[in-house]
């Protein structure tokens, strides 16, 4: 693994994914000048299994769900869907609070990347690295390297609906207002952050004196 890579723990359920995200980035510039000619780049058909595997696409940032769609098309226009398996853009759900409002915003787990399930020969090669939005496979500039099975495991586990992740914004110190509740209209001090219950303890003025109050994320709003 590279040296980047090192020291991070398990904490990271999608770390070799992320690792190769970096090392991709690292060599996009290098490789970029090799995109002129498709013939120079193809592989024996015979050498690669002729069975649905994952790969990594690098794409522009923000052509993500374009490509995704643009592929599934071009394999169905192409007769290649029977190699084309499932295209993945890998999001995460977050919870936010906005205005004492709790909502579900979709966030991008590794903008710029798609997923690929495929037989890969040169048809399918061609299809992918032909769509516009499409960059390079990982790893750039040779020979497309099939995900690994816990890799991909991970992030179908979390694309398959995994819940919602709270998002903090709030840390100890900061003034906040209170926006719902007894104490709505209250402002206060935060005195200590609990993401895990998404809550906070508060301390409010309440007759001259700090008072202790737990409040959850979507009773607050930070002060502008």
């Amino acid at each position: 693994m590279a040296s980047d890579c090192r020291g991070r723990g398990d904490w990271c359920l999608h770390v070799d994914f992320e690792c190769r995200v970096r090392l991709a980035h690292k060599a996009h510039s290098a490789t970029m000048r090799g995109h002129e000619a498709f013939e120079s780049d193809l592989f024996v058909t015979q050498q690669m299994p002729m069975q649905k595997q994952w790969y990594a696409v690098y794409v522009y940032t923000g052509h993500e769900n374009k490509v995704m769609t643009n592929i599934q098309r071009r394999a169905e226009s192409m007769h290649l869907d029977d190699k084309i398996g499932r295209i993945l853009v890998p999001t995460e759900v977050e919870l936010r609070s906005r205005g004492g409002k709790k909502m579900e915003v979709k966030r991008k787990l590794y903008p710029g990347y798609v997923l690929i399930e495929m037989v890969l020969d040169n048809d399918t090669w061609y299809l992918v690295k032909s769509t516009t939005g499409v960059i390079d496979f990982i790893p750039p500039g040779g020979k497309p390297v099939p995900l690994q099975e816990h890799e991909v495991q991970a992030l179908l586990n979390t694309a398959e609906g995994a819940a919602p992740t709270p998002v903090v914004r709030f840390e100890k110190g900061e003034v906040i207002r209170v926006v719902s509740g007894p104490f709505a209209d209250f402002t206060g001090t935060i005195e200590e952050v609990h993401p895990d219950k998404e809550k906070v303890r508060v301390l409010i003025s309440i007759f001259g004196r700090d008072t202790p109050v737990e409040l959850d994320f979507q009773q607050i709003e930070r002060l502008d």
